[in-house]
C-alpha cells in the first residue's frame, strides 16, 4: 500500500511476534511466549526497527481488543497488557486490533470471508461486505469437554498428531461454513501448511497478510470506517 506516513505493524502470537515497518524488506521475529510481557516486547520491537523510523503503529493482539485496548490478559503470554499504556510507551498514535482480524484483513477480497488462524491457539473473524468483526470462537466448548482451540490449535496438533488434527480442522471448518454461511473460508497461521489438503470451498491465507492488514488499519479506508475495527 502507497501511503506517505510511516507505521509499523507488531503481529504478537502465542510463539513469536513479528515487526515490520515501512522500508523493510523483511519482517524481524522475536520469540514470545509465557513470560513476555508487553514492556519486554515493546522494548525489543523497538530495537528491532532503530534505523527505521515510524509515525504510526497497529498492533495485533491475540486475543478480544475493545475501543483500541486489550479485554483480558493473553492465554499464551505474560501478564500486564490490559493496563499497558501502548501509545506512551511507542511515543506513537497506535491501533490495536485482534490478530485474527488484522491478518483477516489483509486476506479479504471481498464479500462474506470467515477467516481461522490454525496458530499457537485458534483465531478467529469475520468480514461481511467490508465490515469486520473478530471473533471469539477459540474458547467455545467443541468436544469432550475441550474447546475448539484445544483441538485446532498448537496443543490439539502435538496431542492428537497431524493426521487427526486435520480430521478436525476439516470437521470445524464444515461446522462454521454452516453456521456464519460465509462465501469463502481462509486458513492462516503457521500451522496452516501443515495440511496435506486444504477442506474445499477454503484458501490459505498467508502470515504476511497481517502485516497488509496492519498497513491497511491506517489507510484512507478505514479512517472512513469501512471497516469497523
Amino acid at each position: 500500500m502507497k501511503t506517505s506516513r510511516r507505521i509499523l505493524v507488531i503481529d504478537v502470537g502465542g510463539t513469536h511476534v513479528k515487526i515490520l515497518a515501512t522500508g523493510m524488506k523483511q519482517p524481524i521475529i522475536i520469540p514470545s511466549g509465557p513470560t513476555l510481557t508487553p514492556g519486554e516486547m515493546i522494548r525489543q520491537a523497538k530495537s528491532a526497527v532503530k534505523d527505521f523510523p515510524f509515525d504510526l503503529v497497529s498492533i495485533g493482539y491475540p486475543g478480544p481488543v475493545v475501543h483500541g485496548r486489550p479485554l483480558h490478559e493473553p492465554y499464551n503470554l505474560g501478564r500486564g497488557w490490559v493496563a499497558f499504556d501502548f501509545r506512551k510507551a511507542l511515543g506513537r498514535p497506535v491501533k490495536m486490533i485482534n490478530d485474527a482480524a488484522m491478518q483477516a484483513l489483509g486476506s479479504y477480497q471481498g464479500g462474506r470471508m470467515l477467516f481461522l488462524g490454525l496458530g499457537t491457539g485458534l483465531g478467529s473473524a469475520m468480514i461481511a461486505d467490508g465490515v469486520i468483526e473478530p471473533m471469539e470462537l477459540a474458547h467455545l466448548p467443541y468436544k469432550r469437554g475441550k474447546t475448539y482451540e484445544d483441538y485446532l490449535g498448537i496443543r490439539g496438533l502435538k496431542r492428537l498428531g497431524r493426521r487427526k488434527w486435520e480430521r478436525h480442522v476439516v470437521k470445524v471448518v464444515s461446522l462454521l461454513r454452516a453456521a456464519l454461511q460465509p462465501d469463502e473460508v481462509v486458513l492462516g497461521g503457521g500451522n496452516v501448511k501443515k495440511l496435506k489438503k486444504l477442506p474445499a470451498g477454503t484458501r490459505a491465507g498467508s502470515n504476511g497478510n497481517a502485516f497488509r492488514g496492519g498497513f491497511e488499519l491506517w489507510s484512507k479506508a478505514s479512517d472512513e470506517r469501512r471497516f469497523q475495527c
